[in-house]
Formats: structure tokens, sequence, C-alpha cells
């Protein structure tokens, strides 16, 4: 997105990095296809997808907002990051895996059904639960998303299908300002619990285990689908909370046990924020791992 940009590609560089340790080498590693237009239309309207695609610079950059820029790159790597959440959806519904990590830029839960924002273009998560559901026939998908900052364009996306839940812990007051506990959804299928500046683990533990968790269980998913942000590590430029590799890693353990019980471990992790390389990656691993079941 430009010189000096926070989502910038050696982010993946640092996950690769790590990713190459011996505990990883028995993973099973697919590049990204390119998401399926009837796919990303099922949560994004079609004038929308067309505003990006003709906003697609042949060169230079393209600026959509103040934080979120094209390049001539950007629109394949979008359709990638989507197509890349359809294709884990399909291996995990599949029984190639009980469950997978994506590691993809650019993120996307900012992203709403017509707007583009918040380095997000298109809502990967949102686009790999309407996938399950149409492709797959899942019933009922329950989304967590343990970013730091809220999920506006998932929620937005969700907020009047009952069939999703959308749960999520971030720092509030922060960008981009949704995500009030009161913020709760036309069935009750939105969960909210904010984190305030400073918080560190006990705190995420506390608001996962007495409000998330819970929820969660009792919607009963048939997949449960992670926005994997790692930026509310203690590390992290862009905001303030402090939680540390293992704090993802226990959340990642919670998730499973739900996933074991209620849909068959079948998870699907899709990358969203993580702006420190260290920070970034050493959650990776520690969340790989409890995917891995180590």
């Amino acid at each position: 997105m430009g010189p000096g940009h926070p989502e910038r590609p050696d982010r993946l560089r640092a996950i690769e990095q790590v990713l190459k340790a011996d505990e990883f080498s028995a993973l099973l590693r697919e590049s990204a296809p390119l998401a399926a237009r009837e796919a990303i239309l099922r949560a994004h309207q079609e004038d929308y997808l067309e505003a990006i695609e003709t906003a697609s610079p042949s060169e230079g950059y393209a600026r959509l907002d103040g934080d979120t820029v094209m390049n001539p790159s950007t629109l394949e790597a979008a359709l990638r990051a989507a197509g890349a959440a359809c294709r884990a959806v399909d291996a995990v519904m599949g029984g190639v895996c009980d469950n997978a990590f994506v590691a993809m830029r650019p993120p996307g839960h900012h992203a709403e059904r017509a707007t583009a924002m918040g380095f997000c273009f298109l809502n990967n998560v949102a686009i790999a639960a309407r996938h399950a559901r149409a492709i797959h026939g899942v019933e009922r998908v329950a989304i967590m998303d343990f970013d730091v900052h809220h999920g506006n364009g998932t929620q937005d996306i969700f907020w009047a299908d009952p069939t999703v839940m959308y749960a999520s812990t971030h720092q509030m007051p922060l960008y981009p300002g949704t995500g009030a506990a009161d913020e709760r959804g036309d069935f009750d299928t939105i969960v909210n619990a904010p984190l305030r500046a400073g918080d560190g683990g006990e705190a995420f533990r506390a608001a996962m285990d007495g409000k998330i968790l819970p929820r969660i269980e009792a919607f009963s998913p048939d997949l449960v689908i992670v926005s994997a942000g790692f930026d509310a590590h203690v590390r992290d430029p862009l905001a303030n909370l402090r939680l540390v590799e293992e704090d993802f890693g226990w959340a990642t353990a919670k998730l499973m046990e739900i996933a074991d019980r209620t849909a068959k471990g079948r998870i699907v992790s899709c990358l969203e924020g993580g702006y420190d390389l260290e920070g970034l990656s050493k959650s990776v691993a520690a969340h790989a791992r409890r995917l891995m079941g180590a």
C-alpha cells in the first residue's frame, strides 16, 4: 500500500519464515486460488465489486480512503485471499483436514457490503461463511474475531442473518468506532465484548470465558471461522492491548474445544491484522501449534 504503510508484504514473509520451523513440517500447504465471482457476490454488492475492479490501477497507486490503497497487484491479492478462504472451507468440509489457517493479505474484516476501508477490500471470512452455507449446506457458522480492531464489515454483513454468529473482542474506543456491547443484531447473533486500552491477557480471557465462548457454544455452530488478527499483541504499534502469543494459543484451544463438540472439529482461521513482525510471527506460531494439536 506504499512506503511506510503497516499493511506490508513483510507481514507474510515473517509468517512464512516462522512456519519453516521443523515443528511445522507436517503442514499441508497450498497456494491460494482466485475467488469465484459468485462467491464474492454472496457477501458484497455487485456494483461495489465492479467499482473496485474499475479503481484498480495499471500503474502507481489508487487511494480508496486515507488508509486503503490499491496498486496494480492489489485486486489479484484480494481475490486470492478470498479464494483461499473458500478453498480452506472446501478442505475442512471435505475432510481433507480438520482445520486450516490461511496466511492472507490484504485483510478483510473491515470491508462492508459496499465499502472498502481499514486496509480491506473483500471480507474474506464473510465470503467463506456464505460459501460454506451455499456450497456445503452448513446450517450455522460462528465467526470469532480477536483482532484488536472491531470487524465492522463482518458485523454489517451478518447483522440480519440468523444463521451466522459474529463474536468479537477488540479495544474500544479505537478505529473503526463500532463494536459496543449493545450492538446485538436483528437476531441477537452479534456478540461484542469490548476491552479497554491497557487490558492484557487476564481481561481478554475473562471476556472470552464470561461472554463470548458460552454464546458460541449455545449457538452450536457446524463450522467455526476465526478472524485471526494478532494486533492485540503487546508489541503492536496500532493499538494498546497487552496480549502475548500464549493468549492467542489459549483462545485457539478454547475454540477448538467448542468446534470438537459442535462442528466435528472444523475450524477455518483467516489472518487479519498484526503489524509488529515479531509479535505477529510468534502469535501465528502459537495459533498454528494449537491448531495442530500441540
